[in-house]
């Protein structure tokens, strides 16, 4: 799997402007995976951090963690904020990162909780071009790839 440095690698711009959607809110949608294998979605912070890597921090045997040490796949949404009707093609837009998250274990968090670092399989932004839907997305090995709806 890729880091969140592979990301900024391939396109600076790209990986700028899904942080910038993370950063609207505080707390973003986290999707797991329950024991049954129905999904979980739970609010979560996540850390973009100097290191090149994306964190998730959790409290102490949090479902959410739990879930993620059984099964790491996981989806991250960002928080929204709707575009703006007179002007809908100012709207910042939405991000979504997709992977598996890694139990962090050295150091141990001395408060029992929980950090995963996040293995990027797919980064998809999607933006408003005039009368159109622009996903652009990243993929480990294929890069960037654009594509429009109508």
């Amino acid at each position: 799997m890729a880091g969140w440095q592979d990301v900024v690698a391939a396109d600076p711009d790209f990986a700028a402007h899904v942080r910038r959607c993370f950063a609207i809110r505080k707390h973003a949608t986290l999707a797991t995976l329950r024991k049954d294998g129905s999904p979980r979605i739970s609010g979560t912070e996540v850390e973009f951090a100097d290191d090149g890597e994306i964190y998730l921090g959790m409290m102490p045997a949090s479902l959410k963690a739990l879930d993620l040490r059984r099964d790491p796949r996981l989806a991250l949404h960002c928080p929204t904020e709707d575009a703006p009707e007179a002007d809908p093609a100012s709207w910042l837009g939405d991000a979504k990162i997709s992977g598996a998250g890694v139990e962090v274990t050295d150091p141990a968090p001395p408060d029992g909780s929980h950090r995963f670092r996040i293995d990027v399989n797919e980064v998809v932004l999607t933006t408003v071009g005039g009368d159109h839907l622009v996903i652009r997305s990243w993929h480990p090995g294929r890069g960037i790839e654009t594509r429009e709806r109508r």
